[in-house]
Parts: structure tokens; C-alpha cells; sequence
């Protein structure tokens, strides 16, 4: 374990949990998740303790709805409300920018929580050159045309996303293809355009967790496996970094990061976090 600024889990209120990796794992297909040791016991003290907690994950597979029905199916329950991915975070971020028409590149789990929120949405390989914004998820079935719909759209202006740009996740098989990383990549290739990311460890997605539990920043912990995802959105916004290295990084990964980008704690897993709660 290290604490870098002497920061107290005692003092935390709250959690927001990465999924993949941290809580559980999945397939090669993100499905199927199985939890990782510690994870429903963990859970379940924290409920005893009314302590909130927030399960986000980067990937866009799945609506929230979806998300939930998918854990609850591995015995980790967690209210609709109260799991988030990036696409959820993006509906009010689209809203508030004022982007009333745009093209996803993404399959349900992307555009649905845009179409919930009121936004036009046009699925690509479908053509909306006059789109406000592109945004780019869960795409395995991406083709030619969709790099052309994608950038036609940008060439007109229109502003460009991404639910992450990570090129790789953890699941069972080890390292699963980060999907939308790669798309991205490609359409800022061709664009010279840079995505903005609406996933972590984007502060407005903290923002929009850190709502749902209603406490300051310094009062929540994130959880996750990725240093430079829920350890750097920890950072970034004052929150408590507790890593695990159940994902696809190691202690030794953790520990070279520059000193004041290390996570606070530096655990084996959340098994390791159930023990110093109890």
C-alpha cells in the first residue's frame, strides 16, 4: 500500500468502481461477467454501512440498463440508477453544448442514451454530414462507410467524441481490442480532429458520478485497475486513487508512475479493500 498525501480511507463516503478488471470479469466479448474475489462481500458491507456507491465503466456495449441486468446476473446488484457508462455521460454533456443532431458510430449501448435524451441521433454507416457532433463506441462491425460517414460529418464541423480512447480492456482472455480506441484513432487520423473523451477519466464524468452520490470530491474513492483512467481521474479531481491489480496491471505498473501520480492505495484486489474496512 502506498499514500502519497496522506490521504485516509476512513475518511472516504463514498465509492465509484470500475468494472472490468476491478469488480469482475468478462469474456472476450464483454459478456458473462464472473466476480472477482472480495467483490459481492464488499459490496454488500458497504450497503450495511449505507455507504453509496457508483459502478462506471468505459464500455459502451451495454446501456446502463443493460449494465445492471448483466451484474445482477452475476450476483452484483446495482441499481440502474447508480451504473453509469460513457454514453450516459455524454447525453446531458451533449444537451448543455447544444448538440441537437449527431451521428454514433456504436451499437445500442451508445446511441440509445442519447436518443433518451432527446438528441437526434443518426446510427451510422448512415450519412449526416450536417451532424453537431460524431460520436465513437462498441463498434466490432465497422466498416469503410463508417470511416466515410464519420469524417464527412467532421469536415462540415461537426465536434468529435469518443467513449475512450484506451487501446486495450481486461477480461478473462487477458487483453480484449479496445474497439472505439481504435476507431478513433483512425477518424483522427484522417481528420487531424483530437476526440474529446466523455468516459474516464474525463472530470465531467466524475462529475456526473460524483452527483449520484451527492458528496465532495475528497469524500470519494475510486476503484479500478487502469493508471491511467480511474487512477488518473482520481487526480485530477481530488478523489481518493485506490488501484487494484486485478486487471492488466501490475504493483510494479503502479509503483513507476510519477510520485504524484500514484494511487493512494495500491491493493491486490478489492478482496484487499473488504480486509482493511472490516
Amino acid at each position: 500500500m502506498t499514500d502519497t498525501v496522506s490521504r485516509n480511507l476512513n475518511d472516504i463516503r463514498g465509492f465509484i468502481f470500475d468494472v472490468d478488471g476491478t469488480l469482475a470479469l468478462a469474456d472476450r466479448a464483454l459478456k458473462g461477467y464472473q466476480p472477482l474475489p472480495g467483490t459481492l462481500e464488499l459490496l454488500d458491507l458497504l450497503r450495511q454501512r449505507e455507504l453509496p456507491f457508483v459502478v462506471f465503466t468505459n464500455g459502451s456495449l451495454k446501456t446502463p440498463v443493460q449494465l445492471s441486468q448483466a451484474l445482477a446476473q452475476a450476483g452484483i446488484h446495482v441499481p440502474v440508477s447508480h451504473a453509469l457508462t460513457p454514453p450516459a455521460v455524454a447525453a446531458p454533456l451533449f444537451v448543455g453544448n447544444g448538440h441537437k443532431r449527431v451521428l454514433v458510430l456504436g451499437a445500442e449501448g451508445v446511441w440509445k442514451p442519447l436518443e433518451e435524451a432527446g438528441i437526434e441521433v443518426v446510427v451510422s454507416p448512415e450519412r449526416a454530414d450536417d451532424a453537431d457532433a460524431v460520436l465513437i463506441g462498441w463498434y466490432p462491425e465497422f466498416r469503410l462507410a463508417d470511416l466515410d460517414a464519420a469524417v464527412r460529418a467532421i469536415w462540415n464541423g461537426a465536434q468529435l467524441y469518443s467513449v475512450s480512447n484506451v487501446p486495450y480492456v481486461a477480461s478473462r482472455d487477458g487483453r480484449t481490442l479496445g474497439i472505439s480506441g481504435a476507431l478513433t484513432a483512425a477518424v483522427e487520423s484522417v481528420t487531424g480532429k483530437q476526440a474529446v473523451v466523455v468516459g474516464k477519466p474525463a472530470q465531467q464524468a466524475f462529475g456526473i458520478a460524483q452527483g449520484l452520490l451527492g458528496l465532495s470530491a475528497h469524500q470519494i474513492a475510486v476503484v479500478g485497475d487502469d493508471p491511467a483512467l480511474e487512477n488518473e481521474m482520481a487526480h485530477l479531481t481530488g478523489a481518493l486513487s485506490i488501484s487494484v491489480h486485478t486487471g492488466l496491471y501490475s504493483a510494479k505498473d503502479f509503483s513507476q508512475l510519477p510520485e504524484s501520480r500514484r494511487p493512494h492505495y495500491s491493493l491486490s484486489g478489492v478482496q484487499q479493500l473488504l480486509e482493511l474496512l472490516r
